[in-house]
């Protein structure tokens, strides 16, 4: 009898310890009967705001998690933040090792401090400092005004010459001789004049369309890099919140070491995930703050102060996927400024054909005749002049460059083709990328976002009325977070696609402007004679 005692006795205390190490399934059980027995709490579930990061940890025997066992005194137990439960890791000693001390527990300074002093800035002041500041646009604005000042000096007549003529001229006793002076003007003929002119203003209407691409080019990408950093901007405010979870998950690890509840590996790794939280928060201000400069780079104010960002960011564009390429390749200015390079070219080669029409030189002059009359003798006196010439084109009748002004045509009606073709080209994958971006940040929104965040607060429930370990809290508040990042990096890329597709493709705001034509300075010099086209 006393063996049969001795032995259901042996099995409740087994029976016991197998409970109180069950109730804890991701920590690490203690095998030391004297902790039990000198540490009657030492379940943390019945510590208040006690919590710890992992996933619960499978029974050794059945290789399932084991199911938390109910406590007394939890249904009024409140999750803590860190700051009402302070984490002291410099002195912190491992159970195992008393001698031995875990690191520093530094902290992460608050990069954005200063920022929020500053006002908060809107996507629609960064457009107009662009378009203020931006010296791509005022290159372009120059290329309108060079094309209009070559418009303008090819149009102008050749200047007149005014000269002296004499002949017949003799000295000594018979003298006389006639003498005077003349005025000299080049009559341009097949109105050369104004088909020079009409290359320039066609060239000149190329360039505006230029001025609007480079337009849509800086707003374009101000929008995109705003939306960029304003996503990075809600990424710190998530990193923050991941912060705040694993310093108190490194908190609750401290307080279940002080009851015997944790040894050193337990606290080592939570301090662990704590410090990669910190790096991670640390990591996310330092991006937002090279995004808001590469913002300001943009739009010419390199010394901005550093400062928050506001707008809308869950509202992109909509864009009609179905009809994008289309409208893109109709309606881009990258397509109407190839198609008025075309039209240019058109009046060059119309100008070279009318090029090979000789020009008129006329000649009238009053010269004063000194020879003597030979009736009256006296001094013939007072005579005029006039000469007309004009070049017979025998030899050249510009058929070189008429030649080479419709090989000019040609490649620019190809390139129209050509950048209808690129256009539609780069489109096709934006399209797809846009609905892809599109989906990913639906379904974050509408379907994972809130069945994570109900999850969550059913684990808290459940946690709350010891039903469910706290580990499984940790677990679901986790899995919030990082879906709410990763809904943010989709609002990020959707942003992107959608202006992208909304701009023509033209997001590029520090790419120089490209000239259309000629940009000489050498048109039609004063000494020129008739006129030189280009």
């Amino acid at each position: 009898m006393t063996k049969l005692m001795t032995a259901l006795i042996a099995l409740l205390l087994i029976g016991s310890a197998s409970a109180q190490q069950n109730s804890m399934p991701d920590m690490p059980r203690s095998t030391k009967q004297d902790q039990s027995a000198q540490s009657p709490q030492t379940n943390p579930q019945s510590m208040p705001g006690m919590q710890m990061p992992g996933d619960t940890k499978p029974n050794p025997q059945t290789q399932e998690p084991a199911a938390p066992q109910p406590q007394h005194g939890m249904q009024h137990m409140e999750m803590k933040t860190p700051e009402k439960i302070p984490s002291h890791v410099e002195d912190l000693q491992e159970p195992e090792n008393p001698e031995r001390k875990t690191g520093a527990d530094l902290s992460v300074p608050d990069l954005l401090a200063g920022a929020k002093s500053e006002p908060a800035k809107k996507v629609t002041e960064f457009e107009q400092l662009g378009l203020q500041n931006n010296p791509t646009l005022k290159q372009a604005q120059a290329l309108v005004q060079n094309s209009a000042g070559l418009a303008r000096q090819a149009g102008l007549w050749p200047n007149p010459s005014l000269g002296y003529q004499g002949e017949q001229i003799r000295g000594g006793d018979f003298g006389g001789g006639e003498q005077g002076g003349f005025v000299q003007q080049n009559i341009v003929l097949g109105g050369k004049l104004g088909l020079r002119r009409n290359v320039f203003d066609q060239q000149r209407k190329a360039d505006e369309i230029g001025v609007e691409e480079q337009k849509l080019n800086i707003t374009g990408a101000v929008r995109v890099q705003f939306y960029s950093a304003l996503a990075q901007l809600r990424t710190v405010e998530i990193r923050r919140q991941l912060l705040e979870t694993a310093l108190d998950a490194a908190a609750t690890a401290h307080q279940l070491a002080n009851v015997g509840q944790a040894d050193a590996p337990d606290i080592l790794q939570s301090e662990v995930e704590a410090e990669q939280a910190k790096l991670g928060f640390a990591t996310a201000q330092r991006q937002y703050i090279q995004a808001f400069h590469q913002l300001a780079a943009l739009v010419g104010e390199p010394n901005m102060p550093l400062a928050l960002l506001v707008g809308n960011l869950e509202s992109p564009p909509e864009i009609d996927a179905d009809h994008a390429v289309e409208t893109i390749t109709q309606d881009s200015p990258s397509v109407k400024r190839a198609e008025q390079e075309a039209a240019r070219a058109q009046a060059a080669l119309k100008r070279d054909k009318r090029e090979g029409v000789p020009d008129i030189t006329l000649r009238v002059g009053e010269q004063q005749n000194l020879e003597e009359d030979p009736m009256t003798m006296r001094a013939v006196g007072a005579q005029s002049f006039a000469t007309a010439s004009i070049q017979i084109p025998i030899f050249n009748r510009n058929q070189g460059n008429v030649q080479a002004a419709k090989a000019e045509l040609e490649r620019n009606q190809q390139e129209v083709m050509r950048v209808k073709l690129d256009l539609a080209r780069a489109a096709q994958p934006l399209v797809q990328q846009y609905l892809t971006d599109k989906l990913q940040a639906e379904r974050y929104r509408e379907q994972m976002i809130p069945r994570a965040r109900r999850a969550y607060e059913l684990y808290l429930q459940k946690y709350r009325n010891m039903a469910a370990a706290y580990p499984e809290v940790i677990i679901s508040q986790r899995t919030l977070f990082q879906l709410q990042e990763s809904y943010l990096q989709a609002l990020a890329e959707l942003w992107t696609s959608a202006i992208q597709l909304q701009n023509f493709l033209l997001v590029d705001g520090l790419t120089a402007p490209r000239a259309t034509g000629s940009t000489s300075t050498q048109v039609n010099l004063p000494m020129g004679g008739s006129g030189a086209s280009e």
